[in-house]
Formats: C-alpha cells, sequence, structure tokens
C-alpha cells in the first residue's frame, strides 16, 4: 500500500489545528497509519510541522492566485481572497502560532513571498483611495492574517457559525480599513 503523504499532512492539519499539542501518535492515529509509518515519512514532530508550513504555504499561494487581487476594487478582491483561504484557515491559524517556524535564521521563505503579495494588495488599495492610508500596509497584512487565524478557531469551537467566517473578517477589516471620507 503506498502511503498518500498529502493525505497524511491534511489528516495531520486537521488535528494539529484543533489541538496543537498532539502527539506524533495521535497525529498517526487521525492520518490512519502506524507511529513508525508516520516516523518514516516525518522524522519527528519538527519535520511533520516543516512540512505542514509548505503545504500551507502553497495552499495560501493558490488562495492569493485565485482571488485575483488585481481585479476589481480592493474590497470584492479581499472577498474573493477570503473565500479562497477558508478551506485551509484552520492550517494557516496553526501554522502562525508555530513559534519554531519563525525563530532563528531557517525561516522560509515562502512566508516573505506571501508577506509581499498580500501587502501589496493593500499597498495598491491606499493608492487607489480605497483603504486609509494612515495603516501601514504591513499591519493591514497582520490583520487580515489574525483575523483570518482567529476566524478559523471562533468556527472549530462554535462561537461563529462556518457561513459567517467570510462576512465577519471582510467586514472587521474593511470597517477598519476604509478610508474616511473627511466633509
Amino acid at each position: 500500500m503506498t502511503l498518500d503523504r498529502e493525505q497524511v499532512l491534511r489528516s495531520a492539519a486537521a488535528l494539529l489545528t484543533r489541538k496543537s499539542t498532539a502527539t506524533m501518535d495521535e497525529v498517526a492515529k487521525a492520518a490512519g497509519i502506524g507511529r513508525a509509518t508516520l516516523h518514516r515519512h516525518f522524522a519527528g514532530r519538527d519535520a511533520l510541522v516543516r512540512a505542514l508550513e509548505n503545504l500551507g504555504i502553497q495552499e495560501f499561494e493558490a488562495a492569493l492566485d485565485a482571488a485575483e487581487l488585481d481585479r476589481g476594487t480592493s474590497q470584492e478582491a479581499l472577498r474573493r481572497f477570503v473565500a479562497a483561504v477558508e478551506p485551509g484557515a484552520g492550517l494557516l491559524s496553526f501554522l502562525v502560532s508555530e513559534n519554531q517556524l519563525f525563530e532563528g535564521g531557517d525561516l522560509n521563505q515562502g512566508w516573505d513571498r506571501l508577506d509581499a503579495r498580500v501587502s501589496a494588495f493593500f499597498r495598491r488599495g491606499q493608492e487607489r483611495g480605497e483603504f486609509r492610508i494612515d495603516l501601514t500596509p504591513a499591519w493591514l497584512t497582520e490583520a487580515l492574517y489574525g483575523l483570518i487565524g482567529t476566524g478559523a478557531w471562533a468556527v472549530q469551537v462554535g462561537r461563529v457559525a462556518a457561513q459567517d467566517f467570510q462576512y465577519m473578517i471582510v467586514e472587521l477589516l474593511l470597517g477598519g480599513a476604509r478610508r474616511s471620507v473627511e466633509k
């Protein structure tokens, strides 16, 4: 039987987004494989988390591509992006809380690519007069990540209905990011 590595990663992501402290035994059980099989593919938790990081970055980049951030208004593009990222929001939430990914000099360059694309989106919105200019694109980027992560968690624990995920994130971000028209 051939091990479907992506399925193992998705099972691990589903478990770790619910229980970030899950053991490798629990991850193996969730994936329907033995611990030894899991360890043959991922030498330990660090290797598993790094593989999840690569998957998360890949999914986030695909969501950015699907959202076509240059098409239409910034608000429309933001709505498309939040819709596209929603299926992987739990994984993103887990990854941004994994300190090991952001310590030391071994930072995955994929994060820089993502940050640059999202920050450029917010900068364009500011240049078009659609977003406030007193908030930096970097801050708006971090705020978006935070809202996606906390939104995923709120849905997962039942504080927010899943169908409200997109609406609540976009409306809260835009309510604070819309440029006020001076009278």
